[in-house]
């Protein structure tokens, strides 16, 4: 998660690739930790949990408390010593915990708890992209749940031909040379793929130059100099970008980038973190609140997940397996599409590895308000536009209590006391109040809960 999205204040639940965690922030030690969401006494969630005044991670089930480290350090039904054993101190009191890390505002965990990767960090780190931590770069990071799996998310990522289609009217395109063939103005993108290892691979193309990091992060940089382009390996799989910043200042003064973070929650859910970087303009970001930037980075989102869905129930059908027998891609463009279905098929067995959790069978599909709802899958893990929900809601309640004060005013009071002007303005305030109230209304709505889009009709 980003951890500009986290409360310090509260401990906080997420799945990811079927492991349910509890986030909180141990003030003692002043870091992040990520711990199983059980409390070993009765299994109860520690997410719904608090932290109390020592900064421990207190179950509020049976008021276990926990230090950072996950040991038990207090059990109120235990009687203290010399009175009984300290049975607070046994290590079945204790609550498994994973090696996390922050990298480029953004927490990392590894998912295996046992002891032995207690340090892994330090060998395995995640991947690193220095534009993340350059201050002459602006960033907007949005997180969302989706209602698809990390499959068909990493691929449809790396599918730059379904953007004038899926996203039509919402994603604007460069105007090129070659004569529109249809409305969208599609046309043939030549993309090459090279270096395909465990660690990923690199791919090139007209618009720029993309790195897949395996299994979850997906680096594409547009306009590159010629240098970047021929960007190699490391041996940790990660881009090596030092040097080719500053090939950059110096051959290009504009540079826009995209980052996504794919990450698997359960089949057929998926969480995405998407940070476009930029290096000019940045006063822009420093007017506009983040909340508005993320209404259109979620239309975008929200314009192909219902068919993103569906999708990946056809794969379902014919099997993964079989997933390129099925599908005919004769072109160019599919080529990045390709090269992760065999990185994938090669060294994830066509898979994400769920440690025996789930069956493989897809969740039944719900109906669209509910598959391409906002509110929870995004508003409530994002702190920006949490505080504008609650603000942009109380905001409408006010309108509709000037409005209805405005009439009140106007029934209440004698019309010889009051100027015809006045009254008319009263009236006017109301209606012009109650309107307003509508219209947010509507906005709130469509904007922070439910926004459907019809793609016959665009």
């Amino acid at each position: 998660m980003p951890i500009c999205d986290l409360d310090k204040r509260v401990p906080q639940g997420k799945t990811v690739m079927g492991i349910d965690v509890v986030v909180w922030w141990d003030k003692n030690e002043s870091g992040w930790k990520v711990f199983d969401d059980l409390c070993p006494h009765r299994l109860a969630p520690l997410s719904e949990g608090r932290i109390d005044e020592w900064g421990r991670l207190q179950c509020v089930h049976h008021g276990w408390c926990f230090n950072g480290s996950g040991d038990c350090k207090f059990i109120p039904q235990a009687p203290a010593p010399p009175d009984g054993p300290p049975v607070h101190t046994s290590k079945r009191a204790c609550v498994s915990v994973y090696p996390s890390v922050v990298q480029n505002d953004i927490l990392w965990f590894w998912p295996n708890s046992d002891p032995q990767y207690k340090d892994i960090m330090a060998k395995k780190t995640p991947p690193f992209i220095p534009e993340l931590d350059d201050p002459s770069y602006t960033k907007l990071i949005i997180s969302r749940d989706l209602p698809y799996g990390y499959e068909v998310l990493t691929e449809n990522l790396m599918d730059p031909a379904h953007v004038p289609y899926a996203h039509y009217g919402i994603v604007s395109r460069q105007q090129t040379k070659h004569k529109k063939a249809d409305r969208e103005g599609g046309q043939p993108i030549e993309i090459v793929v090279r270096d395909l290892d465990v660690h990923g691979f690199i791919s090139n193309q007209g618009l720029g130059h993309s790195k897949f990091v395996a299994p979850c992060v997906l680096y594409t940089s547009f306009n590159l100099p010629s240098k970047e382009r021929n960007a190699k390996h490391q041996d940790n799989g990660t881009l090596s970008l030092g040097e080719n910043n500053a090939v950059a200042s110096k051959t290009s003064q504009r540079k826009r980038m995209a980052v996504f973070m794919c990450i698997p929650i359960s089949p057929g859910k998926s969480r995405v973190i998407f940070i476009p970087l930029r290096n000019f303009a940045i006063w822009v970001n420093q007017i506009i609140p983040r909340w508005m930037f993320h209404l259109g980075q979620n239309l975008v989102l929200d314009s192909d997940s219902y068919l993103l869905h569906l999708e990946e129930r056809k794969i379902l059908d014919v099997g993964t397996a079989n997933w390129q027998k099925a599908c005919f891609l004769p072109t160019k463009s599919d080529a990045k599409v390709v090269a992760f279905r065999r990185w994938l098929n090669k060294y994830s067995d066509g898979h994400v590895g769920w440690r025996g959790k789930f069956s493989g069978i897809l969740p039944p599909s719900p109906p669209k308000e509910q598959l391409m709802e906002r509110y929870w899958s995004h508003v409530v893990n994002c702190s920006s536009c949490k505080v504008a929900y609650k603000g942009l809601n109380a905001l409408e309640v006010v309108l509709q209590v000037i409005s209805i004060a405005s009439l009140g005013i106007f029934a209440a009071t004698k019309q010889s006391l009051v100027s015809g002007a006045a009254r008319v303005l009263m009236v006017a305030m109301a209606i012009l109040c109650f309107a307003s109230s509508r219209w947010l209304s509507h906005f709130i709505y469509k904007n922070f809960h439910f926004h459907d889009y019809n793609h016959a009709i665009r």
